[in-house]
């Protein structure tokens, strides 16, 4: 639970990402990455998870910035959530991503907070954030999914003993633009898509992402094949500002003559891991761009939706997300 101050810890700065991932190999275990520090402090403060020793990736140059290139366009994990959304090349490129992040908490908190931290950021759950020994902190329980658990934020889908979702507002767009994630580590570089990127209670419970203890998120690639099409972004929460999703849902499509000629669609804070709605896919790509698509689109978004106690609503609010996005994009 709660308490008034954190434990303390060696803090590390390196200057260069082969230093900051020789250290985490020394430290193994027994060490965390700091970057915004919104989550991490959050964490420490409340001593629901500490390490010993602290690597701060913020003197590290080739970890921020924005970068076209042949391949697209490159965004290192360290860049603010407000520079990409006042970017000029993503505002116009890929709107989609500008957008998100722009809906990401507050301006005090996007001008620190990275968009490597927004992507992996940990579970929201109350319990597991309050310190309690639920299956994700190791025990043998889950309090959200009983019959007096507080789970009106959880998942509709792909719960296995863990029913908390993915907070990010970023990875939702990340996925829908087919976004690929650099990670780095002690054996070199490897590119892993966004779709991938994201793990579920099934795969490992202690974790989000593929992102292994020793390896960091350098980068995030955007490829060219979405630059330019057409998006739509729109996050429901409780406050317009300071607060996570209800619900979320990024789509990018290429239209042409009012058909709708492909499309990724992705729905957050449904599952543990941004959903990626292949079944609207199926159903409106090659069809025309107007209210019986967009309708069509909106019951198959919520096919095999298992609510829990006290989130019926995302039913709803999810095929009316997916209906607009169709609809209004």
């Amino acid at each position: 639970m709660s308490k008034d101050m954190m434990q303390s810890f060696e803090l590390f700065q390196p200057d260069n990402l082969d230093d900051a991932i020789n250290l985490l190999d020394r430290f193994r275990g027994d060490s965390w990455v700091l970057a915004g520090g919104h989550d991490t402090f959050s964490w420490f403060k409340d001593r629901a998870k500490y390490a010993p020793n602290v690597i701060d990736l913020n003197n590290i140059d080739e970890l921020k910035g924005i970068t076209e290139t042949n391949r697209g366009l490159e965004i290192g994990a360290l860049t603010s959530l407000t520079e990409i959304v006042s970017n000029p090349i993503i505002k116009s490129n890929f709107s989609l991503l500008s957008d998100a992040a722009g809906k990401v908490a507050s301006p005090q908190i996007r001008n620190t907070g990275t968009i490597g931290g927004n992507l992996n950021q940990d579970a929201r759950c109350w319990y597991y954030r309050y310190g309690v020994d639920c299956y994700r902190a190791g025990g043998n329980s889950c309090y959200a999914d009983t019959p007096q658990g507080q789970n009106r934020e959880h998942c509709l889908w792909g719960a296995d003993r863990c029913v908390a979702v993915s907070p990010s507002d970023t990875a939702s767009a990340m996925v829908a633009l087919d976004a690929l994630m650099v990670i780095r580590g002690p054996d070199g570089e490897k590119e892993v898509p966004a779709e991938d990127f994201f793990i579920g209670p099934d795969i490992d419970i202690e974790r989000m992402t593929i992102i292994q203890s020793g390896e960091i998120l350098a980068r995030v690639i955007l490829p060219t094949d979405w630059s330019g099409a057409t998006f739509y972004f729109e996050k429901v929460s409780d406050r317009n500002t300071w607060d996570f999703s209800l619900v979320n849902v990024a789509a990018a499509m290429i239209i042409e003559n009012n058909v709708i000629k492909d499309i990724r669609i992705v729905a957050g804070a449904v599952q543990c891991t941004p959903r990626r709605l292949s079944v609207v896919e199926q159903v409106v790509k090659g069809s025309p761009k107007n209210d019986d698509t967009a309708s069509l689109a909106g019951q198959a978004a919520i096919r095999g939706a298992t609510p829990l106690n006290y989130n019926h609503f995302k039913i709803p609010l999810l095929e009316n997300l997916v209906k607009r996005a169709i609809r209004d994009a």
